[in-house]
């Protein structure tokens, strides 16, 4: 993809990260421009000066929701570690999530620098249900004992397919893109089209407080089963 590539040139001329690879739905193949998030992991030998990372993200188009994790080669193995994560126009700190991971070792391929399987270890079918089961009872668990965040759309779409994933994770060990994930959501028929249409990119909204519960109501479910597991 033109933008990027562009980033990667960008970043590869700036001298400070060593490999530049891509994750997420423009990996797995299910990038749709104007609905889908770039998500890029930088390999850096250290970390980065924040106003260093808030230049290099400057030119790039925010409607294109570009998203790099930049992490440092020596806390690659740490699972727990939390990184520079350049998000939505902001500068966080998050962990290299199991399935960011799993996305990168199964799907994903450098911009620039070596290839996932030299960085970081296979991520076997249990690996992948044990990263699932990990985001499910970690943040999920969380949001899930805050009904009222639900009432947010962006967030009860992003649950509804957040959980079809993990449930099709911890079935099979395998991932499930969000367009697959919109038929497997736990939501009545007519939900489920007003998914599948925003997932196009058509501007349908759906009711929002009907959609939060039942939103909150998968999330709860699916949590309790995946502790129970």
């Amino acid at each position: 993809m033109k933008a990027v590539d562009e980033f990667g040139d960008r970043l590869a001329a700036a001298g400070w990260a060593t490999d530049l690879l891509v994750a997420g739905s423009l990996a797995t193949g299910d990038y749709i421009p104007g609905v889908s998030d770039l998500d890029l992991v930088a390999i850096v030998p250290a970390v980065p000066d924040p106003a260093r990372i808030a230049a290099m993200h400057a030119g790039v188009d925010p409607a294109l929701n570009l998203g790099c994790v930049y992490v440092c080669a020596d806390r690659l193995g740490d699972l727990a570690a939390e990184h520079p994560t350049w998000t939505h126009g902001m500068l966080v700190r998050r962990i290299l999530s199991g399935v960011t991971r799993a996305e990168l070792v199964r799907h994903g391929y450098p911009i620039f620098g070596r290839a996932p399987g030299e960085l970081l270890p296979p991520m076997s079918d249990d690996d992948i249900r044990a990263a699932a089961r990990a985001e499910l009872t970690g943040y999920w668990a969380w949001a899930a004992r805050r009904p009222w965040i639900f009432r947010d759309p962006v967030l009860a779409d992003l649950s509804l397919t957040s959980m079809a994933r993990g449930r099709h994770a911890l079935r099979h060990g395998t991932l499930l893109t969000k367009s697959r994930a919109v038929a497997e959501a736990a939501a009545p028929p007519w939900l489920i089209a007003q998914l599948r249409a925003r997932r196009r990119g058509e501007p349908v909204s759906s009711p929002r407080l009907r959609t939060g519960w039942v939103a909150w109501r998968d999330a709860r479910r699916t949590v309790a089963a995946a502790r129970a597991q």
